[in-house]
């Protein structure tokens, strides 16, 4: 008989969505020390809920957990944004064009262009983009691959948000954003796929020369 897991306790929940924000809009900075009596004090929270959350991020790789230092915000180097984006690469051009063969709704992605575009600041755009590329590969009709790239999304969010606080090149990105919606609105599942696989690439290397981690 299977068991369905146990949801997380909502104030488990509370901290782990509040620490999460924090990292990915650059309120907690890389390499910055997270203490569970202070992120208890900070949330009005016992230090339970704070050490399943840290857990909790730890397993998705944003936060490190250390016997020597403690919890801290993961550093983002080149080494690291190369291999989250060499799975992007291998996965998500594929993903979309089987999202593409199977006819699936592109409307989920063209709102989230739409809130790109309106976003107030730079974490709802960061939000709004991630909802752009995830609503390309989920349709792709195999769960598992669709599981693989949201393991990924933390990660490449947190890439995201170091590069573009030393490389602002979201107008770049918003521009590649819609010919990649354009193709795959015409039916060129191909080409669709190709542009975004040219628009994580360029990305990373813009942000993150190869050179850097030679």
């Amino acid at each position: 008989m299977a068991f369905a897991p146990s949801p997380i306790p909502s104030r488990t929940e509370y901290v782990l969505e509040a620490v999460k924000h924090g990292i990915l809009t650059g309120g907690l900075s890389p390499g910055q020390a997270l203490v569970e009596t202070e992120l208890a004090a900070r949330f009005g929270v016992s230090k339970t809920p704070v050490r399943e959350a840290l857990k909790t991020l730890a397993g998705t790789g944003l936060v490190v957990m250390s016997q020597f230092k403690g919890v801290t915000v993961r550093t983002v180097d080149a080494a690291m944004a190369h291999e989250v984006y060499d799975v992007r690469l291998l996965l998500e051009p594929e993903a979309l064009r089987r999202s593409l063969i199977r006819r699936a709704s592109l409307e989920p992605a063209r709102e989230a262009l739409v809130k790109a575009d309106e976003a107030a600041d730079r974490a709802e755009r960061s939000l709004a983009n991630r909802e752009f590329h995830r609503a390309l590969y989920l349709p792709c009709g195999n769960p598992l691959l669709a599981r693989m790239l949201d393991e990924v999304r933390d990660q490449a969010a947190l890439v995201s948000t170091v590069a573009w606080a030393a490389v602002p090149s979201w107008e770049q990105e918003a521009a590649e954003h819609r010919e990649i919606l354009r193709r795959a609105l015409a039916g060129d599942a191909d080409g669709a796929a190709r542009a975004l696989h040219d628009h994580i690439a360029s990305f990373v290397q813009r942000a993150f020369p190869e050179g850097d981690h030679a």
